[in-house]
């Protein structure tokens, strides 16, 4: 276990993320958001932030995202040098790629391994109920706050009570209960949940900052020309906000199947004051014309599907794409490159897949991205800017895994 030298420091560690946390949530409250009268804001807003319903809401969070950069670091820190140990003493190189089967037979007795295991697991629950409850007691007013919405711009939202919605797409992704497409809030838990997870990777989110930061990065076709884009699995619409501010001009589409998502993602847009146009619908069958968009986008949707979906998807960017536009999705590796290789990155990721519900993430690792990109008719570019960072890279060493553009050829 933990050497018992180390409690008071492990506690001194949990103490300054806390005061981290809460000093970076009010020294970023300084972008727009307008306040509606049809707005509910019970304690006000930080800049675009709308804060918790409640202090007692905002405190367990505030608590449990300083405990989450403290598992992130200090816990995970002390798993990782206790794993290699384990590995060293049984003749493994933990360096070396070793067979999960074999890991497993050896760590998955160990205390503070799972220990590790379970703080992650279990603040992420905590989190996810209270966030939940923080708008379920008020239920119905919250559901009206967001009907009400619908009827306002700038922006539309088109909500599509037929649409049948696919299997993959009904998994409780991150455990997130309900999932995206079966909770009447699931914008709402997907927004200060991905809060939590950014601020705990040392990554604020709190403005949408690390999206606009991402749609700065995004290529503008050779000739300059760039009228209509779309974001495909727009969740609640952060990165389709963030491509419209950067091209005011354009006609912006944030597209995702799931509506309480959509819902959550177009109030946001109208309290920002942009026009942001959300359809419900599939990535793999947009039901948008052909050669109608300069940039199709998305954000972290890919491995969040099966390989069969994601080349469907890229065969409907292209179709959509006008020639000479350029197709950009955002997701880990897609230049093909995997991380650090070693034993505790590819354990910690099949913990992942297992017990944070990312169903698909080891399918996904193994997909030839550029090549399948290729197979639907575009030309690869392997000289996108750095987006991604690997959790699960030792000493938290940023990835040179450089996102990947296909651009349709005329």
């Amino acid at each position: 276990m933990f050497e018992s030298s180390s409690l008071v420091n492990s506690a001194l560690e949990l103490y300054k993320s806390f005061r981290d946390f809460v000093g970076i949530k009010d020294a970023i409250a300084n972008n727009s958001h307008q306040l509606l009268s049809e707005d509910i804001e019970p304690r006000g807003a930080r800049g675009r932030l709308e804060r918790l319903p409640t202090l007692e809401a905002e405190g367990r969070d505030d608590f449990l995202t300083g405990f989450r950069n403290w598992r992130g670091s200090t816990v995970q820190l002390a798993a990782r040098n206790r794993f290699n140990k384990i590995l060293s003493e049984s003749g493994l190189n933990p360096k070396d790629d070793i067979p999960l089967e074999k890991i497993h037979s050896i760590i998955e007795n160990d205390p503070v391994v799972g220990a590790e295991g379970l703080m992650r697991i279990y603040s992420q629950r905590f989190a996810h109920r209270n966030f939940y409850l923080s708008f379920a007691d008020e239920a119905d007013k919250y559901l009206e706050e967001m009907a009400k919405y619908e009827k306002l711009g700038p922006g539309s939202i088109q909500l599509d009570p037929s649409i049948n919605i696919p299997a993959y797409a009904k998994h409780e992704i991150h455990m997130q209960p309900g999932g995206y497409v079966g909770n009447p809030f699931a914008g709402h838990l997907y927004h200060y949940g991905t809060n939590a997870f950014y601020s705990a990777r040392a990554r604020d989110n709190y403005q949408d900052q690390y999206h606009a930061k991402l749609a700065e990065q995004v290529p503008t076709p050779h000739d300059n020309k760039v009228t209509k884009i779309l974001d495909i699995g727009c969740g609640i619409g952060q990165f389709a906000v963030a491509l419209k501010e950067r091209y005011p001009e354009a006609e912006v589409w944030g597209l995702e199947v799931s509506a309480p998502m959509l819902r959550y993602g177009h109030m946001r847009a109208v309290d920002q004051n942009v026009a942001v146009n959300f359809k419900q619908g599939l990535a793999e069958d947009t039901r948008f014309e052909d050669n109608s968009f300069d940039i199709v986008a998305s954000y972290i949707i890919h491995h969040e599907m099966p390989a069969d979906i994601s080349r469907a998807i890229f065969a409907e960017a292209h179709r959509i794409l006008r020639p000479g536009g350029f197709y950009f999705p955002i997701d880990f590796f897609t230049s093909g490159r995997r991380g650090i290789p070693g034993a505790f990155p590819k354990y910690q990721e099949w913990k992942d897949h297992r017990w944070n519900n990312e169903v698909w993430r080891m399918e996904y690792k193994g997909m030839d991205f550029a090549g399948d990109m290729e197979k639907a008719g575009f030309k690869v570019s392997h000289n996108g800017l750095p987006t991604s960072l690997d959790p699960y890279l030792e000493d938290n060493r940023k990835s040179i895994s450089r996102n990947i553009c296909g651009t349709k050829i005329a």
